[in-house]
This record gives C-alpha cells, sequence and structure tokens, in this order.
C-alpha cells in the first residue's frame, strides 16, 4: 500500500452566520427550531456502539419554556458506568492501531457535517436545551466545534512532525503513543463546542472515551453524538452516558486504567475530582493527566482615558450575551469616578432596547438561565443585595420562573470593592460595578488581582499606552485570556487559546496545541545502525 507524509486542509475559522431577517439560514433555523419542537425524543445511552435504555427516565424541557417537553433521556446507574468502561477498552487496542490520516479523517468529516446538512440540528437544539439566541448558538454549536475540530487535526499533525534530532549513524524518533488506559470527558451545560471538544480531542488522538455531559446539555450532546457516529467515530470510542456525578466517580476514579479526565465545570467540583485522584493514585497503571477549565470571576477594568461608548458596549455584550453564563462573561466591573455618569448613562440605555424571553423570538437579546437551581441562586444574591445599604440595584432586579427562568440584566454598584458579588461566581446576568477613584489607577489594578482566587478573563480599556501597558504588566497572572480594549468574552479557536489559571484551572488551553499533547504519552525510540562490538573506550588506552 503507497505510503506518504500527508497533509491535511488548512485549517481556517468557519464564517459566522448572521440570520439577519430574510436570510435563508434563519428560515432553515426557524423551520428546524419548529420541527424539534413538534415531537418528543427518547435520548439512550451510547455503550460501544449500541443505544442502551434504562427506563429510568429525565424529562427534558426549554429553560425559557419549562412546561414544554423536548424529550426524555435514559439515567445511567453504576453498572452503565462499568459498561462504557469495558466498551472504551474493548475499541483500544483497534482505534489506537489506526493511522492517524483516518483518524484526521473522520473528525473532519464531523465538521464538514456540522458546517452543513448538521449545523440547523445542533443549532436549534441548543437553542431550545439550554436557551442560548440564534447568533448565540451559531458562534458555540456551530463554529467553534468546527474550528475545534479542524484546528486540532492540523494541531495533531504538527505534533506528530515534532522529531528530535540524530547524530551520525543514529536514528532517533518520538512516537506519540494514546495513553494508556481511558479517558473521562465531563463537559458542562454552557457551549455544546466544549461538550464537543473535550471528548473529541482526546479520541482525535487515539485515546478512548467515556463521556458524560451535563444533565442540561443532554438534548444537544445527543445530537453531537449522531454526528460522530455519522463521521465514523468506531464504536466504543466514544461512549455517552448519564449518571450522576457520585456514581460515575465511584467507579471511574478506582478503575485501574484510569488514564486522564478531561473537564470543565466549577472549582469545587474540580478539586474533589484532583483530591479523590490523589487519594487513589496507588491504584491507577499509570499517573492520570488532569486537565480543567473551571470558574471565573471575569473582570473589566477602565482606566480613566478609556473611551466610554467602547466601555459600555463591552460591558454590555460582556456581561449579558447568553444569560451571563459563560466562563469569560464579565461580572466585576472597575470605572474610574471621571467616566461613571457617562459610562452608566449609555448602558441602561442599551438595557432598555435588550428585549428578553424565548430562543424561539429572534429579537430576544436576552434568555432564560439554565435552571431552577441556578435561578433561585440568583434571586438570592440580588434580593440580598436590594436589602444592603452599601450597595445600589442600578438597573434589573426582577425575576419571573413562571413561565421559564427569567432573570433581569441586573447591575449592582457596589462601595466596597470586596462585596460578596465583586467576589464569588455568579454564572449568570448580574453584574456588579465599583467605582474607583480615578487617581487610584494602579491601587485598583492591586485591588483587581487579589480580590477573586479565579484568574480566566479579564480587560483593561484605555487610550492611554502607558496605563495598558502598566495593566498588563500588574495582571500578568489575574488572567489567562486578556484583552486589550475588548469585552473579556469571545475567544476564537486558532486566535486566542481558551484557559486560566490559579482557580479556574490548569490552563491547558482548549483550541491550542498544549491541550493535544495532554493526551499522547511521548516514547522515545534511538536506532544505532552500527552497534559496537567492543566494551573499550579510546581513554583505556595505556601512555
Amino acid at each position: 500500500m503507497p505510503k506518504g507524509i500527508y497533509k491535511v486542509p488548512v485549517a481556517i475559522n468557519e464564517p459566522i452566520k448572521q440570520y439577519a431577517a430574510g436570510s435563508p439560514e434563519r428560515r432553515e433555523l426557524q423551520a428546524m427550531l419548529k420541527e424539534l419542537r413538534s415531537h418528543e425524543i427518547d435520548i439512550p445511552m451510547y455503550i460501544g456502539g449500541k443505544e442502551i435504555r434504562s427506563n429510568n427516565k429525565t424529562r427534558l424541557a426549554p429553560p425559557h419554556d419549562h412546561q414544554h417537553t423536548l424529550g426524555h433521556f435514559h439515567k445511567s446507574d453504576k453498572s452503565h458506568v462499568t459498561d462504557a468502561i469495558n466498551a472504551a477498552l474493548a475499541a483500544k487496542e483497534k482505534w489506537a492501531a489506526l493511522s492517524w490520516e483516518h483518524r484526521a479523517s473522520i473528525f473532519l468529516k464531523a465538521a464538514e457535517l456540522i458546517a452543513g446538512p448538521y449545523r440547523a440540528k445542533l443549532n436549534a437544539a441548543t437553542m431550545l436545551g439550554q436557551s442560548k439566541n440564534a447568533f448565540q448558538a451559531e458562534i458555540d454549536s456551530a463554529c467553534e466545534i468546527i474550528d475545534f475540530l479542524r484546528f486540532n487535526v492540523q494541531y495533531m499533525t504538527e505534533i506528530y512532525a515534532e522529531q528530535p534530532i540524530s547524530s551520525p549513524g543514529v536514528w532517533n524518533r518520538l512516537e506519540w503513543r494514546p495513553l494508556e488506559g481511558f479517558v473521562y470527558a465531563l463537559t458542562p451545560f454552557n457551549f455544546t463546542a466544549i461538550a464537543g471538544n473535550l471528548p473529541s480531542s482526546c479520541a482525535m488522538m487515539g485515546n478512548v472515551v467515556v463521556w458524560k455531559p451535563s444533565t442540561t446539555q443532554v438534548y444537544s450532546a445527543n445530537v453531537l453524538m449522531e454526528i460522530f457516529k455519522k463521521a465514523g467515530v468506531p464504536d466504543g470510542v466514544i461512549n455517552l452516558i448519564y449518571p450522576s456525578g457520585p456514581d460515575a466517580a465511584e467507579v471511574i476514579f478506582n478503575h485501574r486504567d484510569f488514564a486522564g479526565i478531561h473537564f470543565t465545570g466549577s472549582t469545587e467540583v474540580f478539586q474533589n475530582i484532583w483530591q479523590t485522584i490523589g487519594n487513589n493514585i496507588h491504584k491507577y497503571r499509570s499517573y492520570p493527566r488532569i486537565v480543567g477549565e473551571t470558574g471565573g470571576k471575569d473582570f473589566i477594568m477602565a482606566h480613566s482615558s478609556a473611551d466610554p461608548k467602547s466601555l459600555s458596549v463591552a460591558i454590555s455584550r460582556g456581561a449579558f450575551e447568553y444569560q451571563g453564563q459563560k466562563c469569560s462573561a464579565a461580572s466585576r466591573v472597575y470605572v474610574p469616578s471621571n467616566l461613571w455618569e457617562e459610562t452608566k448613562s449609555l448602558i441602561l440605555a442599551d438595557l432598555k432596547t435588550m428585549k428578553m424571553g424565548p430562543t424561539e423570538d429572534f429579537t430576544n437579546f436576552i434568555n432564560a438561565v439554565i435552571d431552577e437551581k441556578s435561578f433561585d441562586k440568583l434571586a438570592k444574591y440580588i434580593d440580598a443585595a436590594k436589602k444592603d445599604s452599601n450597595v445600589e440595584v442600578i438597573a434589573g432586579g426582577n425575576y419571573d420562573k413562571s413561565k421559564g427562568y427569567f432573570i433581569e440584566p441586573t447591575i449592582i454598584v457596589a462601595k466596597d470593592p470586596k462585596y460578596i458579588t465583586m467576589c464569588e461566581e455568579l454564572f449568570g446576568p448580574v453584574l456588579t460595578v465599583f467605582v474607583y477613584d480615578e487617581n487610584k489607577f494602579e491601587d485598583t489594578l492591586k485591588l483587581v488581582d487579589n480580590t477573586s482566587i479565579y484568574a480566566l478573563t479579564g480587560a483593561i480599556l484605555a487610550q492611554d499606552r502607558y496605563a495598558i501597558e502598566t495593566a498588563t504588566k500588574l495582571l500578568s497572572n489575574s488572567a489567562g485570556n486578556f484583552y486589550i480594549n475588548d469585552k473579556c468574552t469571545g475567544a476564537v479557536v486558532g486566535q486566542q487559546p481558551f484557559g486560566g489559571a490559579r482557580g479556574s484551572g490548569t490552563n491547558d488551553k482548549a483550541g491550542a496545541k498544549i491541550n493535544l499533547l495532554r493526551w499522547v504519552s511521548p516514547r522515545t525510540i534511538k536506532e544505532t545502525f552500527v552497534p559496537p562490538v567492543d566494551y573499550k573506550y579510546p581513554f583505556l588506552q595505556a601512555d
């Protein structure tokens, strides 16, 4: 069979469709939304390529219309977790041995399926199941997952091409092996792209995966699995199950062949997982790879030279797109005293034009938060702020869950820069502003750095280049993704690799080569063409 050094298609970012009134993509998406709403679906587990049903069903509903039933999924128990591990391990040898170009072809095909025939279905599933508007769904469940798949294939080939030098008479080479065992992918609700990337990036490098999505993302996860199967992912390579977190942890983290976890979720959960793995370290065949992107208390810092209009848009979009449920969403803002009144008036004007309602109405900028638990948590913080004399709620503050889990975009102005909503991650459309003395810029930068345990995203807005340089230096460890004169959200695969440190995770940068390197275990091979036949070295000769 002929062989070659293959070049994969050059990765480019998927163009974003705009869904303007009357556009073909808008009509197609509206028709798909109507179709998906018209019938209930029965979602199985996928273990070893087989559809498995437990008959212990959980209902799925749109967060913005919780009385409507989208379908049901079959809950997994511990036996299903074990079955998924066994199916993965059974598929491992054949999958790992498959030539890399065939693995690349599978995931490139998946990208093309999402870009074409599955685009509307995956976007509509995200809009209905996770309450994202059309544009937020497009940049997530279409463009970002396509970008992840295409760029990861390119990064994979670059990794395989990285080889050591050789000396005369010797050929040195690196073999980039998959990990020895299975990888556990634990994925969040808020980005369909992340839910697809965490298992697929591991599988692309020759690993087999047990995938547990958030229960509030199962509806679109099911579409992703349909796409993976259609693209040709072999049975058992990615196994999709829906156990409780404790049930999954008990089986997976006690298994000898547990090789790694690819995680996005809360800091508390990730820290507990890390502790469990540490306690069980003697049980494993090898040291597991622990990769996680966790919480954030992301900031926008404005200098006295900032443009108020740019600042207000960065705040409005950064804080309230997708109801503030992005890991990167702006949730604390520091505004200098000389800009506050103008900035405030601009933001309040923006908020007056933001419509809130279901995703099926494309004129709604704000939709629902993900579930009742999130709704109740946010309502509690809002109620406390209303009663606290040290803060002022200047916008929003209302909420209603009778039809869907709707919370108005809310802005709290705090006198105390360490007020609870300046420090704790809320994960919703609640923004806290601290107005600082315009003459205390550097002191406020230190405050920004020390206020939170997190270090995911942050932004500096300024026209003064010295101020920008100062902020960039003093906040060097405050954010893994740092923005200058822009909002602190919107990282693009291949352009801004995403991830943070401190309490925000291991900073293994989804959408970058560094992430894929975590899912391989290199073996160095040295071949000597003419080996020596005498043990004696020249220095042993007598004078």
